[in-house]
């Protein structure tokens, strides 16, 4: 066996990732919020040793007639309903620090981790979507530099609420008559430049201290917040070179806020196209790619380059972006995808968009069990990842196939688990039980 293993993630996006997953015949598209799949789901992921189950959210998008609009039930509530229907794998949904208070988020999420008895996480986002604004009466949105600044303020004001009360402050000693240790209750008093909060959580911390925090983000505030506050990254990278630059520029960081690279797991998403032959893989992908409508690609396609391609021909190049407004948005997506049109010389605006219709930026690997797991290797042995946020195409099909051809071939290996080894999460994922600031002092 190796000395250190692969943490997975299964990134759930329904009803699949890839933009015309929907019209798949495979696609159970019309069970999105029917609870009994999203149990399915969520089983199969556990019968396949995932470390966890992610749910992203994006506010604002504007539902359209032909293109999946993005429809979806609030992930923090549906991690509630997992919760009874699980036993091992870990539940993480995003919440943003834009638009939500740090009491709001701290509650939810010690709620979760307290119902799945220590397997919750939360995605720290700050919104990068305009359109999220206009939904909470804000005029306008706030600019990338102060998203981060608000955020870094709120994950430590969460953090406060979450060690407010220790867990070993319950006494619950009914012959003595004392149900609280207060020694071992910490009011929070804090007054920063975003949030002024006095008092303390109405739950106690949990089985696993607090719940993971989890960070999408590559920018280079990204990457400092990442460094000071979370324990797994998610990311996206096409080459094992860029992979390495971040994995070591955000390790290195560690150390300035007294933490080891081990206290923090870097996982780059991966969209995966399996099957027992390489041909049956390569049709499969060919196969969903047909399905997606001429104007909804181009839809797609000008979402992620900030460029109203609508009513171009399919077949014409890629227009030249040039320089966005925006300076203060750094486009990490945006420059991804224009150069995997330069390295893989895609001429068309078809070609182009079809290569991104699943991944979206991240790294797209299409073959057998074998060649996927040799791929994933190579990142997971050289610095590249400490794991991957795997993105099913379909589901439920597409998950079915990683669970079924890819983790065995990973456990041959000796590269992923067998068995949890843990019954939080973050006892899966090697992280270490965090301490309530104030015993520290």
């Amino acid at each position: 066996m190796a000395d250190r293993q692969m943490k997975l993630g299964a990134f759930f996006n329904l009803p699949g990732h890839h933009v015309a997953s929907w019209r798949h015949p495979s696609s159970s598209a019309n069970r999105t919020f029917d609870l009994e799949y999203l149990k399915e789901l969520a089983q199969t992921a556990e019968h396949g040793k995932f470390d966890m189950v992610f749910f992203a959210d994006v506010l604002g998008q504007t539902p359209t007639e032909k293109g999946y609009s993005g429809l979806k039930l609030d992930p923090v509530i549906i991690l509630s309903a997992l919760a009874a229907v699980t036993k091992n794998i870990g539940l993480v949904a995003t919440l943003t620090t834009t638009y939500n208070e740090p009491f709001h988020v701290a509650r939810k999420f010690s709620a979760i981790d307290h119902l799945s008895k220590g397997r919750a996480a939360w995605n720290v986002v700050t919104s990068a979507n305009v359109s999220e604004s206009f939904l909470f009466g804000k005029e306008k949105h706030l600019e990338h530099a102060r998203r981060y600044e608000r955020a870094e303020e709120f994950v430590d004001v969460v953090k406060k609420l979450w060690f407010s009360i220790e867990d070993e402050a319950l006494v619950i000693d009914k012959e003595k008559g004392q149900f609280l240790d207060l020694e071992k209750v910490h009011p929070v008093d804090h007054e920063g430049n975003w949030f002024k909060v006095q008092g303390t959580l109405d739950s106690p911390s949990t089985a696993q201290g607090h719940p993971v925090i989890v960070q999408a983000g590559s920018s280079e505030a990204g990457k400092e917040l990442a460094a000071k506050t979370a324990e797994v990254i998610f990311t996206a990278w096409q080459t094992l070179k860029d992979a390495q630059i971040f994995y070591r520029d955000v390790k290195g960081r560690l150390a300035k806020y007294g933490r080891r690279p081990e206290d923090l797991k870097i996982m780059p998403g991966v969209f995966i196209t399996v099957a027992k032959t390489e041909e049956e893989a390569f049709a499969k992908q060919k196969d969903l790619n047909s399905y997606i409508l001429p104007e909804v690609g181009l839809a797609y396609l000008s979402n992620f380059i900030g460029v109203d391609l609508t009513g171009h021909d399919v077949n014409a190049p890629l227009p030249d972006i040039g320089e966005l407004e925006d300076k203060t948005n750094p486009q990490i997506r945006l420059n991804i995808i224009l150069d995997i049109a330069e390295r893989e010389n895609l001429h068309t605006l078809r070609e182009v968009y079809e290569r991104i219709a699943g991944a979206r930026g991240h790294r797209e690997i299409v073959g057998t069990p074998k060649q996927i797991v040799d791929h994933l290797e190579e990142w997971f042995l050289n610095e590249g990842a400490d794991g991957f946020n795997i993105m099913p195409p379909t589901f439920p099909e597409g998950l079915n196939d990683i669970v079924e051809l890819v983790i065995p071939e990973l456990q041959s290996r000796g590269l992923f688990r067998t068995e949890y080894e843990s019954e939080t999460l973050r006892g899966n994922l090697g992280l270490s039980v965090p301490v309530c600031e104030s015993i520290k002092k």
